[in-house]
């Protein structure tokens, strides 16, 4: 199993924006949105043994599971609508009961603590001051946590030096969020740029 937490700061945590304006009104929703599709989508196909948990203003987070997917469309307003559906059940969820609003996708009232302590396998923070990843043999079962287009709070970082179990960086570059999905699929799917 391979999991992404994505943390998104400024993303909302009701059901009330509009799918019209995802990159403003919505507080960059577009950047976890394009997280999702990376996360998931091959040419013709879904990662089924993929799990993407996005962490909403530290106050919910949204659980896609790979495996129960349906109605998932490789489009960021599609994406988002599922997104919306999750925030109109979040009255629902009590404690960290979860609550699915489609099939695959669920809601639970948890912020980023809980949320890594709740986890099974190898937390990896992807940092671009990380060991490099063509140095590290793919973890078993990794759990990959990154931050939307903002850094990672303070706060957030105490906590990462202490639960994670690595932090890697995926090339000299700083990536978009979305890129970063892309190239840690890589990265295991050819075992460590290793073999293709």
């Amino acid at each position: 199993m391979r999991q992404f937490v994505v943390v998104g700061h400024d993303t909302p945590t009701t059901p009330e924006f509009t799918l019209d304006d995802l990159a403003g009104g919505a507080g960059r929703l577009d950047v976890l949105c394009r997280c999702v599709t990376s996360a998931f989508f091959l040419s013709h196909a879904i990662r089924e043994d993929v799990r993407v948990h996005l962490v909403l203003a530290d106050a919910f987070t949204v659980t896609f599971e790979g495996s129960d997917l349906r109605r998932l469309n490789p489009d960021e307003r599609s994406t988002a609508a599922l997104i919306r559906g999750a925030l109109e059940r979040r009255d629902d969820a009590i404690g960290h009961q979860a609550v699915e609003s489609s099939p695959g996708v669920s809601i639970r009232r948890r912020g980023l603590e809980p949320t890594l302590d709740a986890v099974d396998g190898t937390v990896v923070h992807l940092h671009e001051a990380g060991t490099p990843v063509v140095d590290v043999d793919p973890p078993t079962d990794p759990v990959f946590v990154l931050s939307d287009h903002h850094d990672f709070t303070d706060g957030e970082t105490t906590l990462l030096a202490d639960r994670a179990d690595l932090r890697l960086r995926l090339g000299p570059r700083a990536l978009h969020a979305d890129h970063a999905v892309t190239v840690t699929h890589n990265y295991l799917d050819t075992e460590g740029f290793r073999s293709y």
